[in-house]
């Protein structure tokens, strides 16, 4: 199988999926839609060696909680969506919707309240512009840290050979995304001699070795879209590279690698 197929499936897998936790959370909708809810969801694909990967969510009382792996629990599987190939999951993640999956449903309210949360993070994430609402924009930032922070991870610790090569000469670094003013939008990475961590939030226990900041959340998504010019923005001071401008070109390269299989 291609490698990038592989890579494409675990930045979904691992990053882009669980972002339906935050986004269950931070919508107010989405939030009211599961107050008291029980249930368990799952996505699933098939690799080329037939063996299953998923990533599950369990939700206690409208409270979402995100795990990697098969549900092997003993409640029922309120409903899954079932890849037959890592091929498929990727063009459906991708807009292709003559790629469906297998959709099995034990409780259909349930079913129709996680379809509204997977249909809000496809429209969140596929904006081509920021949204006027700052809020909205807060949170797709958020969404883009976290997305970014995990796949690069993801990417290494799936081999990914220039993210591992980087990750493998790395002494003990931690790497973060933030926009001022606002810690609840900040996520990080931390790599030390090949191994890699995302992070959600502000990174505690020393000083970040490189923080990629953002003046507000619409300079944040300017450069996230690839709409704004890098140079042009630093030198107004709309981004702010705390750290050598050598590891923000480098953590910038990355950060397209991963965007570019999420598109």
């Amino acid at each position: 199988m291609n490698n990038d197929v592989i890579y494409t499936n675990k930045i979904f897998m691992n990053a882009a999926l669980p972002l339906m936790k935050t986004i269950a959370h931070d919508v107010p909708t989405l939030h009211m839609l599961f107050r008291g809810v029980n249930a368990v969801y799952q996505v699933s694909v098939k690799t080329e060696n037939k063996q299953k990967e998923a990533v599950h969510f369990i939700v206690e009382n409208g409270e979402w909680e995100v795990y990697l792996g098969a549900y092997t629990g003993s409640k029922q599987i309120d409903c899954e969506l079932a890849f037959s190939s890592m091929e498929k999951m990727n063009a459906f993640m991708k807009g292709d919707m003559a790629k469906l999956p297998r959709i099995k449903i034990k409780n259909v309210v349930n079913f129709v309240k996680f379809m509204a949360v997977l249909l809000k993070m496809s429209s969140l994430l596929n904006l081509t512009e920021p949204p006027e609402d700052e809020k909205t924009a807060l949170l797709l930032c958020k969404l883009y840290f976290y997305l970014l922070s995990t796949g690069i991870s993801n990417l290494n610790k799936a081999g990914h050979e220039q993210v591992h090569e980087w990750a493998l000469a790395s002494p003990d670094r931690c790497y973060q995304w933030a926009v001022e003013g606002h810690p609840e939008c900040t996520a990080y990475m931390r790599v030390k001699e090949g191994k890699t961590k995302a992070g959600r939030g502000e990174y505690t226990r020393s000083k970040p070795f490189f923080c990629m900041k953002f003046d507000c959340a619409e300079s944040a998504l300017k450069i996230l879209l690839q709409i704004g010019d890098m140079f042009e923005m630093t030198a107004n001071k709309q981004l702010i590279m705390e750290g050598g401008p050598e590891f923000g070109v480098q953590i910038g390269d990355f950060m397209m690698t991963v965007g570019g299989y999420a598109k």
